[in-house]
């Protein structure tokens, strides 16, 4: 890039980096804190004569945070209150329409190189049977059971990938309500679940350590189920929807809400397929 090019491409980010303190009308070392900069790399981007330039996913987790866009930060797009310049940090997004499986496996790819945190609604989608699938959505051959079955099938292989960094959190409890039979899993074949959680053993023990299973419990903590796709977004599933979040302070909640039943864990992912496997013979 000429000098020229890089000045005013530095001068253009530095104007609207300062738009964005003046709206918030906060001191800089906090801005700094919420957008995910150091004090100083701040102060070198608000410098009139330097030419310094965030990296690709500093200019990301800014606009994420102040709710703008990159081409807006960057000077590419004039509108400075046009609704397509916003990223919204909070969005809804179907969860059963068939789009729902298409939106997860893109962010999963998108988050490739970084640390998926998961919390899942029962079993992990990636450790289901056949059986649990077609016992949770319906007969295989519907389209929503297919669409989960697929879904599990994608993620599987998205976890054995070399890069794949994958942290699973779920209360030990729906393991053991699995394992007897009881809660919604009353009406599920004893061959069938003890099927399943010997799947889950044999799963957890060939993926580990790229993969690890937490076991808290439920009684002390609670959680409602979601995925952090490392600094990019998180999304609460609530059923028929996504609760998807772009905020980068609001991911960084929940990342620590994760490390927190991480750090309460009552079995590890160096146990957690002996645990399952004990549960299996039960």
């Amino acid at each position: 890039m000429r000098g020229t090019d890089k000045r005013e491409l530095a001068a253009t980010f530095r104007e609207r980096l300062a738009i964005l303190m003046a709206r918030r009308a906060e001191p800089p070392a906090r801005f700094a804190t919420r957008i995910g900069l150091d004090r100083s790399a701040l102060s070198h981007f608000l410098d009139p004569v330097s030419t310094r330039m965030p990296r690709t996913e500093a200019l990301c987790d800014i606009a994420r945070a102040e709710g703008v866009t990159t081409d807006w930060l960057l000077g590419l797009t004039q509108t400075t209150n046009g609704a397509a310049d916003i990223a919204p940090a909070i969005e809804i997004e179907q969860a059963e329409d068939g789009r729902g499986e298409t939106l997860l496996a893109s962010w999963h790819q998108q988050a490739i190189g970084y640390k998926i945190r998961y919390v899942p609604s029962t079993i992990p989608d990636l450790l289901r049977t056949e059986a649990i699938v077609a016992y949770e959505f319906g007969a295989p051959e519907s389209a929503k059971a297919a669409a989960k079955a697929d879904q599990g099938r994608r993620l599987l292989a998205y976890t054995r990938r070399p890069e794949t960094d994958m942290e699973v959190c779920m209360p030990f409890q729906t393991l053991e309500e699995l394992a007897a039979g009881a809660g919604i899993w009353a009406g599920l074949p004893a061959a069938d679940r003890q099927a399943q959680l010997r799947h889950m053993a044999r799963l957890v023990d060939e993926l580990y350590p790229t993969f690890r299973l937490f076991l808290f419990d439920g009684r002390e903590r609670f959680s409602a189920p979601y995925t952090v796709f490392g600094p990019q977004r998180a999304a609460l599933y609530l059923g028929t929807l996504y609760l998807v979040i772009n905020s980068v302070e609001q991911i960084r909640a929940l990342t620590r809400h994760f490390d927190g039943l991480i750090r309460a864990a009552a079995v590890g992912p160096d146990r957690a397929g002996a645990h399952l496997s004990g549960l299996a013979e039960k």
